[in-house]
């Protein structure tokens, strides 16, 4: 029989719930969802989870709990009780009532994130909508007696913004962008809006004495409502601003509902130097390697090495050694290979005293891209990214990489993310320019060019750079030479900028402005990369072979799979008559192109893949050249023909070296017209694959052509005013 209230009308109400094993039932649900818990929190944590996953599961059993408690009511005592209509019922409205409540959480979960994208969108083309936490982090304001403690005031900025970068649930803006508005105007929601974000982190530091006060507050952009404040008075030591640094960054994460793994709470933690003045002058030469300048890059070498006399043990400082070195070899001319040298070493030590730091293996990154190894660069920036999702110079290095090895797809992808995490970063924004030239999207690229200059009109490099695009995509030489020079003159001791304008001069048929200006990049830079490419290039065609020889040697001892060093050694074995030479160069530089059925040809090497065709038919063996040229023709379907990852006449030399002269002289013409001009005098004179229509009328008569155009460009550059203004990034036919 069932028990009736009637039966047992004695007894209490907390007996009765004990006899129908409720108060039972309750504390066993309590324990297991407890245990339960506990658990989801350390497997969300292993495998860095959604926060919400541990929200949802609180919520359902929260949920579970009154059904468990209903179910105990009626099967606790001995279990022979059964559920009619009534109970029915009451379950079916907890259950329906538990699902309204977890369908209003869900809707009320996802409305912010749906109306800041929607408020977000319009904002700004370098921005994409947002659906996590996202935050910028402006820079600090000095509220020092001193003017000379900005330096500091910064340092502590900009390791506050590391910090919050190493928390990969959230969207962090680099440094570089959220310096633009520095004693801004703007208010904090058109900032936002600016930079793609929700939040912003403002922030006042004072120095006085042997005491330091940091304020910081958290805003929400949508509402302007304060979501964290905080003040923090410390003792001046490294120690403390540190703690602080950490203290900020997991206060911001908590108010922001951003999952904190334990790994990345562990890196936040770590001290990187209890040295203050160590740290000081780390952050003089961080500023310094900002500015990109020959000189600059010095200063912050020599603040480097200061920082890791202090504390040998300062990983961040071996860091900034590395970069501030890699970057010499291009804007100052320092010798390439011992110089790399010196900075993977740096980089090495680096990641000796710290294997977590995200900079130290995108350093070793940057190394390995210097020297032309993408796969082992990739590898390395991979895992800079997994440590750091947010730190926009390994997605940049990355883009880069990929693009150069003839990956540009990919290569955009990681460069537009270097772009929302950095969207005022000029160089980020030249590197996304030169990506989206090599798969021909030119309008694109002119106007990220434009921007690069616009955020930064002293930024030498933007100029140097839309300077070859607009003489080798758009054929327009005159504005190029303005650019060159207005690059020479904000950073004059640039041996790259030199090189680069010796090519232009090239072009314009100006051999004693080129002859001048390789000169000189060469007494400034010995060991410059492109100083000596250009130098080759520009020897073999005055016929002084020795010296070409010479400059291709210092190239190829830097790089390997450069093409056009390899070609000016081949054509020296095919004048000492030993082809098969020249063939064993191209094999131990591009072994990919070897596979007899299916050589691995893609723009990174297409150029060499043709070269190599012309030396197989000279060593017999036609069928291979034949492939290579079959495969160098399909890859050149998806390139551009113009611009600096264009394939130029490329496919000129593939119809020139299967006989077919009609072919290849229509494909000249059609490049003649679409506006190729890059180094057309090597083409005309030196170029081995074009030997067989060499002497066809045609053939001279667009070289022909092609020299009245370059006259005309001359012309009117000696028309063109000095004090003409620039008009860098117009898209112009």
């Amino acid at each position: 029989m069932t028990d009736t209230p009637t039966e047992r009308e004695g007894e209490g109400a907390w007996t009765r719930l004990r006899r129908r094993k409720v108060v039972q039932w309750g504390i066993a649900y309590a324990a297991g969802a407890w245990a339960l818990l506990q658990g989801l929190e350390y497997v969300s944590g292993l495998y860095d989870w959604p926060r919400q996953f541990q929200q949802i599961a609180l919520l359902l059993l929260l949920i579970g709990l009154p059904v468990a408690l209903v179910l105990a009511w009626y099967h606790g005592d001995r279990g022979e009780q059964r559920i009619g209509r009534t109970e029915l019922v009451i379950l079916t409205l907890l259950f329906l009532f538990g699902g309204g409540i977890f369908w209003l959480y869900q809707r009320g979960s996802d409305a912010p994130t749906t109306s800041t994208r929607e408020a977000a969108a319009p904002a700004s083309s370098t921005t994409t909508a947002e659906v996590g936490p996202s935050i910028a982090v402006l820079p600090f304001e000095n509220r020092s007696a001193r003017t000379d403690d900005a330096f500091f005031v910064d340092g502590i900025h900009d390791d506050i913004l590391t910090q919050l970068s190493k928390v990969s649930a959230l969207k962090v803006i680099s440094r570089t962008s959220v310096e633009k508005f520095r004693d801004t105007q703007l208010s904090t929601k058109e900032i936002a809006g600016q930079l793609g974000v929700r939040s912003i982190l403002e922030g006042g530091v004072q120095r006085a004495g042997d005491r330091v006060r940091i304020n910081v507050q958290l805003i929400d952009t949508a509402t302007d409502a304060h979501l964290w404040a905080e003040t923090y008075d410390r003792d001046l030591t490294a120690a403390n601003i540190f703690s602080v640094q950490s203290e900020v960054a997991a206060a911001i994460a908590g108010a922001l509902n951003a999952t904190l793994t334990r790994e990345e709470k562990g890196r936040i933690d770590t001290v990187p130097t209890r040295n203050l003045e160590a740290w000081e002058t780390y952050q003089l030469g961080r500023q310094r390697m900002a500015r990109r300048t020959s000189e600059s890059l010095t200063e912050a070498e020599r603040f480097f090495r200061k920082a890791i006399e202090l504390d040998r043990g300062f990983a961040l400082a071996y860091v900034g050694l590395a970069d501030t070195l890699a970057l010499q070899t291009d804007y100052s001319g320092r010798p390439w290979e011992s110089t790399l040298a010196q900075a993977e070493e740096a980089a090495l030590k680096a990641l000796t005293l710290d294997p977590s730091l995200a900079e130290a293996w995108t350093s070793r990154g940057g190394i390995a891209m210097n020297r032309g190894d993408y796969r082992q660069a990739e590898e390395l920036f991979r895992k800079a990214i997994e440590l750091n999702p947010n730190y926009a110079t390994a997605h940049h290095w990355l883009g880069a990489t990929l693009t150069r090895s003839g990956r540009p797809k990919n290569g955009l992808e990681h460069l537009e993310r270097a772009v929302e995490l950095d969207p005022l970063s000029a160089i980020i924004n030249v590197n996304l320019a030169e990506s989206l030239q090599s798969i021909g999207r030119f309008d694109e690229a002119a106007a990220r060019y434009g921007r690069a200059i616009q955020i930064d009109s002293g930024y030498a490099f933007a100029y140097a750079n839309l300077a070859i695009f607009d003489a080798f995509a758009r054929n327009r030489y005159v504005d190029a030479v303005a650019l060159e020079e207005r690059a020479l003159a904000l950073d004059p001791g640039n041996p790259l900028a030199r090189a680069w304008f010796a090519l232009l001069w090239f072009d314009l048929n100006d051999d004693v402005q080129a002859k001048e200006l390789i000169g000189t990049a060469l007494r400034l830079g010995p060991d410059n990369l492109w100083a000596n490419i250009v130098a080759a290039g520009m020897a073999e065609w005055l016929g002084d072979h020795a010296a070409a020889e010479g400059y291709a040697r210092k190239v190829l001892a830097q790089n390997t799979r450069d093409a056009s060093s390899l070609e000016i050694l081949a054509l020296a074995d095919f004048r000492r008559g030993t082809p098969e030479n020249a063939r064993a160069r191209y094999a131990s530089a591009f072994p990919e192109l070897l596979d007899p059925a299916s050589p691995r040809v893609d723009p990174s090497n297409v150029g060499a893949a043709i070269a190599l065709a012309a030396i197989m038919q000279k060593t017999g063996e036609a069928e291979q050249a034949a492939t290579l040229l079959d495969a160098s023709e399909r890859t050149m379907g998806g390139m551009p023909r113009l611009g600096a990852g264009g394939f130029g006449i490329g496919d000129v030399s593939v119809h020139a070296l299967r006989g077919d002269k009609a072919k290849a002289l229509a494909k000249l013409r059609d490049a003649e017209k679409a506006g190729w001009r890059f180094v057309w005098r090597y083409a005309r004179d030196v170029d081995p694959t074009l030997a067989s229509i060499r002497d066809e009328p045609e053939f001279k008569a667009v070289f022909a052509d092609i020299e009245r155009d370059m006259a005309r460009q001359r012309a009117e550059l000696a028309k063109r005013p000095k004090d003409a203004p620039l008009d860098p990034g117009e898209s112009k036919p």
